[in-house]
């Protein structure tokens, strides 16, 4: 029996979640700590206890209110209207910057140069000492 004529079967709404996030059976029961056929037969399963639910949701990386409230249809229209609304605000074009790159850089060169030059004067300052040792002994 499909998800439609079933709406409420969390064990197929969990497969289709792991599916979603590429995760495998056998990677979901290592996660819970048991084996990949209690999985397949979880997700055979109509109903799942709500302690066994909030494992689930937790090894998947989502709330136990999106697998009860999952759905196919709800699923496509999400990615449909994120892909609009990026489309529409040319999401990912905004490089505007508050500041000059090459300023930024440029700083972070002259703290590495002065950095440097300090661990020079102290490796310096130790070859100095210790030859100094030396000719006291």
């Amino acid at each position: 029996m499909s998800t439609l004529t079933k709406p409420n079967h969390i064990g197929r709404k969990i497969s289709r979640i792991r599916e979603l996030r590429d995760m495998k059976q056998e990677a979901l029961a290592q996660a819970l700590g048991t084996n990949q056929q209690a999985i397949s037969a979880m997700e055979n399963s109509e109903t799942i206890e709500e302690e066994k639910l909030v494992e689930v949701a937790k090894a998947l990386g989502v709330t136990v209110e999106a697998i009860k409230n999952f759905s196919d249809e709800a699923a496509i229209n999400y990615f449909n209207s994120f892909n609009d609304a990026v489309h529409n605000s040319h999401f990912g074009n905004n490089n505007n910057c508050t500041f000059n790159p090459l300023d930024k850089l440029m700083e972070t060169v002259e703290e590495n140069k002065k950095l440097y030059e300090r661990l020079l004067k102290a490796e310096q300052d130790k070859i100095e000492y210790l030859e100094k040792l030396l000719k006291e002994k």
